[in-house]
């Protein structure tokens, strides 16, 4: 297993003081083993000594020479000691030095965490890391960092500001293009042909007029919810949950969460729409549930029949324009319903996920946080 960062620095400074202190010490040893008398000279070293002086020089140069290598190897233990106290210090030392000195990276490594697990892409980029002190290496990454981060969050708001000002541009030529057809086909003289086309382009209409509301309203949902009030999803589906072609069935008990009313309405209603578009010819039914949890986050759950759907194709269902396996020019949609529904749940801090029934059909489960 390879080491951290800051494991390599400690083992290069514990590394480095042991080697040093261990040349210390040799150096320090020659040193003194060179100071120490290894023979002692005396006065009878030129004369003839007296009887009974030469065993007497004997004994001293003895205990000089058991002296010299006593305080040698005293020198040497009591330095080999010293020398692991120390460097076990060192090396505690340098790990509490190597972790101050990374902790700027650790900052820079937090941020870019919190911006990578934010529900959507463009959440958390607003953030900075903003770090301060001298300018070296760190913190030149540190800036250039935020330099990303800041060009990131302006290409994100410029695409969701172009979208709402494209669907707001389009959305008068729709409206001309439909005042006119209307007019043409109130004229007492118009033919049969003439008002066959002028219904189907009315048709087309209004299906580009759905596209145009659907953008927009995707784009207005990636917004983060400046002004937030008590909803109780229930109510919503009192309201919203009616169909005229399936059978809807509701067990609607209460789940109030803090956002916006309207965009959450629209959720509720893209489901059941979905539910109802997407069902089997006959027999057909979309079953809506609302609840709380017991860990406290509010539940609601949209399933209906249908045809089967393989599970590979379920994660797809939630990008902006894909239907499973209806041409695009021919279907009532405008493919955005459940692009809308996660924008929305992640908006007011939830999610949305899909999965496939066996015998056919989706169940949608939006789990939001509760209002306290």
């Amino acid at each position: 297993m390879r080491l951290t960062v800051r494991g390599r620095l400690t083992l290069v400074y514990g590394g480095l003081f042991v080697l040093a202190g261990l040349v210390l010490l040799g150096v320090t040893y020659v040193l003194v083993s060179q100071r120490l008398p290894g023979v002692v000279a005396t006065k009878f070293s030129t004369e003839t000594p007296p009887p009974g002086a030469a065993a007497d020089r004997l004994e001293v140069q003895q205990i000089v020479q058991g002296t010299r290598e006593g305080a040698l190897q005293t020198m040497i233990t009591q330095g080999a000691i010293a020398l692991v106290v120390v460097s076990a210090a060192a090396i505690a030392l340098g790990w509490l030095v190597a972790g101050r000195m990374l902790q700027p990276l650790h900052e820079i490594t937090a941020t870019a965490r919190r911006i990578a697990d934010a529900p959507d892409a463009d959440k958390g980029l607003h953030e900075r890391i903003a770090m301060t002190g001298p300018q070296d290496e760190i913190k030149q990454l540190a800036d250039t960092f935020d330099i990303m981060l800041a060009r990131l969050d302006h290409s994100f708001d410029g695409q969701r500001r172009f979208i709402a000002s494209a669907s707001h541009e389009l959305r008068t030529p729709l409206t001309l293009n439909r005042t006119l057809l209307e007019v043409a086909l109130s004229q007492d003289e118009a033919s049969e042909q003439v008002r066959q086309l002028g219904s189907t382009l009315l048709a087309i209409n209004d299906r580009h007029g759905r596209l145009i509301d659907g953008l927009l309203l995707l784009a207005q949902s990636d917004r983060p919810i400046a002004e937030r009030s008590y909803v109780d999803l229930a109510d919503i589906v009192d309201h919203v949950a009616v169909s005229d072609t399936v059978k809807v069935v509701t067990d609607c008990h209460e789940a109030t969460v803090a956002g916006d009313p309207v965009l959450l309405e629209r959720l509720v209603q893209n489901l059941v729409e979905n539910g109802e578009r997407h069902n089997i010819p006959d027999n057909g039914w979309v079953r809506v549930r609302t609840g709380t949890r017991l860990d406290g986050w509010v539940v609601l759950e949209v399933s209906n029949s249908g045809p089967v759907i393989p599970r590979y194709e379920v994660p797809g269902l939630f990008e902006p324009f894909h239907r499973y396996r209806t041409e695009r020019l021919h279907a009532p949609g405008a493919g955005l319903g459940l692009s809308i529904v996660r924008a929305v749940a992640r908006a007011h801090g939830g999610e949305a996920r899909a999965d496939a029934r066996d015998e056919g059909g989706l169940v949608v489960t939006v789990t939001l946080p509760r209002a306290l």
